[in-house]
């Protein structure tokens, strides 16, 4: 079975682009099959830091869109999509021009969309808005990044948070990596295994220990999300 990922949150900042790179590396890592693309047409974080792996792809153009689900089509695979802020309007045009849900179920195909949230409340309402449009046809992740927020409380006693769970959403925790740390990768356009692994990856002995620590933590948040989108039986309308 083939899924595709949209990585999103739709507010800029919230550290979407961080956790597509830790997808991306997660998927090399463990030897996963997968095709990444992004639609950040000035600065793309995938087609910079994971070139041999990513596609470009415009939302507004139906046939580049179209290449979302042509990938997941042609084998046995995991689609990672990296969405850029306010991409979320074009997106769902896409989708509904398309009837992508029907289709996807059809083409037995499971669409997952991490949301990934800061601690303010445009984030939770964005996600309701998204539970709102899509509901039992779509699996969901909430990704609670602690880089872009301390207090996750606010989510936890919405009623947001109880309509994820009803639909079955899993919820995991991005944990924070020093700032320092990754202004230093970004800055050497370093994927994340060559910034925790090469000595000239412009990361002290300890610094590169720190990401280590960090991408396990992150890997084992990722693990425990996938698991939940597995352990989803079937395709509801």
């Amino acid at each position: 079975m083939s899924e595709i990922h949209f990585i999103g949150g739709e507010k800029g900042g919230v550290g979407k682009s961080v956790l597509a790179r830790l997808l991306a590396q997660y998927h090399i890592d463990k030897g996963l099959a997968f095709t990444a693309f992004d639609t950040d047409r000035s600065h793309g974080a995938l087609l910079r830091f994971y070139a041999d792996f990513s596609r470009p792809i415009v939302l507004d153009d139906i046939e580049s869109a179209d290449q979302l689900m042509e990938a997941a089509l042609e084998t046995e695979r995991n689609v990672l999509v990296d969405l850029a802020a306010q991409t979320s309007a074009l997106l769902h045009r896409w989708i509904d021009q398309n009837d992508l849900m029907t289709l996807a179920r059809e083409e037995q195909t499971r669409i997952v969309f991490w949301h990934v949230l800061d601690d303010g409340a445009d984030g939770i309402a964005l996600l309701d808005a998204l539970l709102e449009r899509y509901g039992r046809a779509a699996t969901y992740v909430v990704v609670r990044n602690h880089g872009r927020g301390k207090d996750f409380s606010a989510y936890t006693a919405s009623p947001v948070h109880a309509r994820a769970q009803d639909l079955g959403a899993a919820v995991i925790d991005l944990p924070e990596l020093h700032a320092a740390a990754m202004r230093k990768i970004d800055h050497g356009n370093a994927s994340l295994w060559a910034a925790a692994h090469n000595k000239d990856s412009g990361l002290g002995l300890m610094e590169r220990q720190r990401v280590k620590v960090w991408i396990n933590r992150a890997y084992q948040q990722i693990e425990l999300a996938l698991g939940a989108v597995e352990g989803r039986s079937g395709f509801e309308g």
